[in-house]
């Protein structure tokens, strides 16, 4: 028998560089689709993408499981850095500043996996989902609703709630990875 993947929890927990690695690997498309479909040209989606990601590792230690999948917490960073980059009318560094990362220079072949990325039709996606997960999601990751809302209006409980949310979010990041 297989082992079973590592949670995304146990991964942000730890300080094995490759464990970081691994969370990046599992979650790149996703958010990646996510900020391509609201930036203009790849070149903000990569550096999106990249802060997105080095405020995560930067912050990695503040990520609480029992508030929502880890998924929510990365589309969350990225939401807000959209929604700053359009305030500040440039994208923002900084954790890729304090964690000294390089700036990459985007050839062609990197350019190619961008729009490889942003061409994933989330919606579609999310159609692929029983009504309730993609309901669950859609609110609660895309429009960063809370539970105690999502529950009152559907009328269940918070539990259910985000139980709906984890199961889409893992359904989704399966059909991402082998969409076959």
């Amino acid at each position: 028998m297989a082992p079973r993947p590592r949670t995304d929890a146990a991964l942000l927990a730890s300080d094995d560089p490759a464990d970081f690695g691994a969370f990046y690997a599992r979650h790149l498309n996703v958010v990646t689709a996510y900020v391509g479909r609201r930036a203009a040209r790849p070149d903000q989606t990569f550096d999106l993408v990249a802060e997105t990601f080095a405020r995560a590792l930067a912050r990695r230690r503040q990520f609480d499981a029992t508030r929502g999948p880890a998924i929510a917490w990365l589309l969350g960073i990225a939401r807000n850095l959209l929604i700053d980059s359009a305030r500040a009318g440039r994208i923002a560094a900084d954790a890729r500043e304090r964690l000294r990362m390089e700036p990459v220079v985007l050839d062609d072949p990197r350019l190619a996996a961008i729009d490889r990325r942003t061409g994933l039709d989330l919606d579609a996606v999310l159609g692929t989902l029983p009504a309730d997960q993609r309901e669950a999601v859609r609110r609660r990751v895309l429009e960063d609703e809370p539970y105690a809302a999502i529950a009152a209006s559907v009328g269940c409980s918070e539990h259910v709630v985000r139980q709906r949310v984890s199961r889409g979010l893992s359904t989704l990041r399966r059909t991402i990875e082998d969409p076959t």
